[in-house]
């Protein structure tokens, strides 16, 4: 997909989890690896914000506003984004799939952002396209006034919110936005990975 860089945000806290999200592993891979592995099949440019990385597959940006929660790591993506899009996601999304990421990337004519909406009718904004130029503009204008949350920023812009009706046709839908934020979740995301690949198997 030309014209979209992808940016994997892994500079929170973990403060629920009790250590280090980004590192956890599923399948002997870390979120981090097992996300940028899905972002290659369809993106060139894949970017870690937030923290140092030691995949050279992978680019490093860090905060410009460190400790600005979500909104910060958001903005620093889009600083660094050479494209005219950036694709964000968390590290704690591992069930994103490559299939998802190109049906967001179908629906950004006339639009500045592109985002999901989870099954509990939540904006996900962390699972989400964004159009740099208007959108930096907006982050660093929300930041100088102290607000911190991305919705805030996806009300200011042109957004496509996308109902997960449409979604419910893609390949593993229902596993997209499983959160990996404690130690239950974790747990629960290796059960369903475990499960999946024993489907898998002839």
């Amino acid at each position: 997909m030309d014209q979209i860089e992808a940016f994997i945000l892994a500079g929170g806290a973990s403060s629920r989890m009790g250590k280090d999200k980004a590192e956890l592993l599923i399948e002997n891979q870390s979120f981090i690896q097992r996300i940028a592995d899905i972002l290659f099949a369809v993106i060139k440019s894949v970017t870690v914000v937030g923290r140092s990385n030691t995949d050279p597959r992978l680019k490093t940006a860090l905060d410009v506003y460190p400790g600005w929660g979500a909104l910060g790591g958001l903005h620093a993506a889009l600083q660094s984004c050479t494209s005219s899009w950036a694709f964000v996601i968390a590290c704690d999304l591992p069930f994103v799939t490559s299939e998802l990421v190109s049906r967001l990337a179908d629906e950004r004519s006339q639009y500045e952002a592109v985002v999901c909406i989870q099954p509990d009718g939540r904006p996900q904004p962390l699972c989400a396209l964004y159009s740099v130029q208007p959108c930096l503009s907006v982050a660093a204008k929300l930041i100088e006034q102290g607000k911190r949350r991305p919705l805030d920023l996806l009300e200011r812009v042109n957004t496509r919110w996308v109902p997960f009706r449409e979604l419910t046709e893609l390949a593993r839908s229902e596993k997209f936005f499983v959160n990996i934020n404690t130690p239950e979740d974790y747990y629960e995301a290796i059960r369903i990975e475990a499960n999946a690949n024993h489907h898998r198997q002839p």
